[in-house]
């Protein structure tokens, strides 16, 4: 029987897009106003009690800047759902979602099943520079989910973690189904619809 104990999710984006916040938030409940660039990479870790089970979630915050991304990049290794994070407030960081969508594909397995979501933080500022329509085009053009919040303001930041973790824990079975010896689909595109409880934004997930 498929066991698995803990889950990996990878926080990516640019430097100050507010990846440790949304962390932290999700993590401690807590918000600070303090800005300081992580160095490397930096993780937390929550117990989930999900579908009857207890499952260790491992939450990783990568350095945005171009000096510390050699850093991350065995970080993407062994992920299990990853996070684009950009700052709604911030066109650049918007822009720079192709950068390290790219560089993700590069590290993971089985693209096409990989979960992941694209965060618009900040949602709480008023000067915003990334709409709505764009931010849900990219997301939509990437296969990806497409989630809008405020780690200041705590909103949509449970929301955003309980899909990461259904996505991945989802994402695990699947590829432990596939990569057993006697393993075979006639489609390998078609798999068998899982049905997941509560009601959360975004595609269906399969396995």
């Amino acid at each position: 029987m498929f066991r698995r104990s803990h889950l990996k999710i990878l926080l990516i984006g640019n430097s100050g897009a507010g990846k440790s916040a949304l962390m932290n938030q999700y993590v401690n409940n807590r918000f600070s106003s303090r800005y300081r660039a992580t160095i490397g990479s930096d993780f937390l870790s929550k117990q989930v009690h999900i579908d009857g089970r207890m499952l260790t979630v491992q939450i990783w915050d990568t350095a945005g800047t171009e000096r510390f991304q050699a850093l991350g990049t065995a970080l993407y290794r062994g992920s299990d759902c990853c996070l684009l994070v950009f700052d709604v407030t911030s066109a650049s960081s918007f822009q720079a979602l192709d950068k390290w969508h790219k560089q993700l594909l590069l590290q993971i397995e089985e693209q096409s099943a990989f979960p992941i979501a694209v965060i618009g933080n900040k949602t709480d500022l008023e000067n915003r520079e990334v709409s709505l329509e764009e931010a849900e085009l990219w997301s939509r053009l990437h296969h990806a989910t497409y989630f809008e919040t405020s780690a200041k303001a705590a909103t949509n930041v449970q929301e955003v973690f309980q899909w990461a973790v259904r996505a991945a824990l989802k994402n695990v079975r699947l590829l432990h189904i596939i990569s057993r010896p006697n393993f075979q689909a006639s489609n390998p595109t078609t798999y068998t619809q899982v049905q997941i409880r509560g009601k959360f934004p975004g595609p269906q997930l399969w396995i």
